[in-house]
């Protein structure tokens, strides 16, 4: 078994294949409501470094227990009583881990649960799609811990919302669930039935079944091309479209359609 997709090789980390190339990663520190060490961030960085070559075709992102995340652990932060430079560089870790999620090519499924706070919204921004159920809550809490955001908030979170939103969540410790945080863009999924983590399942199966060239596009050139200005976004998407759009792989599919025996497009019941 590959070193990346081995789950005796994780200690914060619980690794399973649910089938071929979909994998399930839990945090697995439920005591802490699966608040992020040091530790837990350099295992997120292994995985997300090494899943595509690994053959990883989609992940769920959960959490053991109760709670998805709680965020940074600040106990361990409080002991370690870090130097200003030394957090810098903690704070670099979780953006390096975070960077290999949204950019790494392969889709992520976050199934959220109870709390997604703090540095918790911050990992959950970084997937592609997220699910939450009736128990899943958002807020980033860092104005009353006296803190500041350090693992992408300003960035994803603010880019999910709107930056006065994300302000206002930061400042007052506003929390946001249920509908009203799928209307605002905290998630894409709500479910009234089931778990988060069933829906989250029954997407990564779907998604899973894409090309991976395709996945691999769609995961990491939309998040690029939303880096850039508007000219050089063009020229990248025409681009990428050039590659993506002429692979061996989709021939196949394309004379599906073109016979009309592939699925169509149907609206909702």
């Amino acid at each position: 078994m590959n070193d990346v997709v081995n789950p005796d090789s994780y200690e914060n980390l619980a690794i399973s294949e649910s089938e071929n190339g979909l994998y399930v990663l839990s945090l697995n520190r439920p005591t802490k409501r699966n608040a992020l060490d040091l530790a837990t961030i350099e295992e997120l960085i292994r995985f997300f470094s090494g899943a595509r070559m690994a053959g990883v075709k989609a992940v769920v992102l959960a959490g053991k227990g109760d709670h998805f995340c709680a965020g940074l652990d600040l106990v361990e932060h409080w002991k370690a009583d870090r130097s200003a430079g030394d957090f810098m560089h903690v704070c670099l870790r979780w953006h390096e881990a975070f960077n290999k999620m949204e950019y790494g090519g392969v889709p992520i499924i976050a199934a959220l649960q109870g709390a997604v706070v703090g540095g918790g919204l911050e990992l959950a921004s970084a997937a592609h799609l997220r699910v939450i159920d009736s128990s899943t809550y958002f807020a980033l809490p860092e104005g009353q811990r006296g803190i500041f955001t350090g693992g992408g908030a300003t960035i994803r979170v603010s880019d999910m919302i709107g930056k006065y939103r994300m302000i206002d969540m930061v400042l007052t410790g506003r929390v946001y669930q249920g509908q009203e945080a799928v209307d605002l863009g905290l998630a894409q999924y709500i479910v009234d039935e089931g778990t988060s983590f069933d829906k989250a399942m029954e997407l990564a199966k779907k998604v899973a079944q894409n090309l991976p060239l395709t996945n691999f596009a769609i995961c990491s050139a939309v998040s690029h091309m939303n880096n850039m200005s508007g000219m050089d976004a063009a020229y990248a998407e025409a681009f990428v479209g050039g590659i993506v759009n002429t692979q061996p792989a989709a021939r196949e599919r394309l004379e599906a359609f073109a016979n009309k025996t592939a699925a169509r497009v149907r609206p909702n019941d």
